[in-house]
């Protein structure tokens, strides 16, 4: 009994995608099937960077057609990623060489949103993705700490200025164009914006699927305009369980919704403490308070992180978790998250600016 494309499609629409949790039918995530004979073959061509599950997915295909075509020959299937660009809030221009951009907030300060910030650009550029991280806390700019980036960056045209480069990632900072790490910024609101969208716009950016923003916390004045101005995909809500840590959370959940910015979701930091001595686990801040905000905001609870030494140690040493221990508990919890939120922001209304031809009116 011989099959065609149709049947092949039908099988696959009974599979789901562990990451998407839809079948790669619906996902719109098969293409080019081919059949020879009894030979099938076919790409998944998936909307989400997802390079270290890429071999898994091609197995788990494979074996399904297999089964659902007793008759199938040989069944080939070449799994690979594309990021596209994605909706950002109406009336903000994306910005050149950025696709997506996903800003990581917290209501206040102290939650860990800054390491988790850079742990989830490299997680994402683990999974193949090309990622940059823009350090938006003018106040107090962490990143090139984090990064282990020193220097300033270079301009080459005398306009614009080239990121700054490690770990794979593309990097902005303040922190970069100011002398010694012990320099305040003595700037009012305006001064702080301006300069936030001159490190956005002027950096040239590299062709990068996402720009991870580490925004400064808290929800004031200057936080509502980088929300304004930045062409934000989606934002990521970072808190401790704590009940006054989850109470400003939920402010910054609230002035992203105002201004049109979708949530993608919430990391829970510091959900457990983990004994450097003995490796005990409990709960010395509470617990459930992160699934209970999701809960009331109808919004996804994207992971729980521990509150573990060695997280501070490897980020203060600029080689942070997911680098410097790739294949520890830690990164893959970091790895679960970026994907996590890869796959949201895939699953969100494309960009089609991009599509539409340029109208230029000059007097001849």
């Amino acid at each position: 009994m011989s099959f065609n494309e149709a049947n092949v499609q039908d099988a696959l629409k009974n599979l789901i995608d562990p990451n998407t949790r839809k079948d790669f039918v619906s996902g719109k995530s098969v293409k080019n099937i081919k059949i020879s004979g009894n030979d099938v073959s076919l790409d998944i061509l998936l909307g989400y960077p997802a390079k270290s599950v890429w071999d898994e997915i091609r197995s788990l295909v494979e074996a399904h057609l297999k089964v659902a075509l007793p008759n199938a020959g040989k069944v080939s299937v070449a799994v690979s990623s594309k990021v596209v660009p994605h909706a950002v809030q109406r009336g903000v221009k994306l910005v050149d060489g950025v696709k997506n951009i996903i800003a990581v907030a917290s209501g206040k300060g102290g939650v860990g949103k800054s390491t988790t910030a850079v742990n989830l650009a490299l997680a994402l550029a683990a999974e193949g993705a090309r990622v940059g991280v823009l350090d938006a806390d003018i106040y107090g700019p962490s990143q090139p700490t984090m990064l282990g980036i020193s220097g300033q960056p270079e301009s080459v045209d005398g306009k614009s200025i080239e990121p700054m480069r490690n770990h794979g990632l593309q990097a902005m900072s303040i922190g970069f164009m100011i002398d010694g790490e012990d320099t305040p910024m003595v700037w009012r609101g305006p001064m702080v914006v301006q300069a936030l969208d001159q490190l956005l716009h002027q950096t040239r950016w590299d062709n990068l699927d996402y720009l991870v923003v580490d925004l400064p916390p808290g929800t004031g004045d200057i936080q509502l305009s980088l929300a304004q101005k930045v062409p934000v995909t989606g934002a990521v809500i970072v808190t401790t369980p704590q009940d006054i840590a989850l109470m400003d959370a939920r402010k910054g959940l609230k002035m992203f919704e105002k201004v049109g910015i979708k949530i993608v979701g919430i990391v829970e930091n510091m959900s457990t403490h983990i004994c450097s001595k003995c490796g005990h686990e409990e709960h010395i801040f509470g617990s459930g308070g992160g699934e209970k905000m999701c809960a009331d905001y109808n919004t996804e609870f994207l992971g729980g992180l521990p509150l573990d030494i060695s997280i501070r140690e490897q980020t203060d040493s600029g080689n942070p978790t997911v680098v410097a221990d790739p294949d520890g508990k830690i990164a893959k919890v970091y790895k679960q998250i970026a994907r996590r939120i890869a796959v949201k922001v895939a699953d969100m209304a494309q960009d089609h600016s991009a599509a539409f031809p340029k109208i230029v009116v000059q007097n001849t």
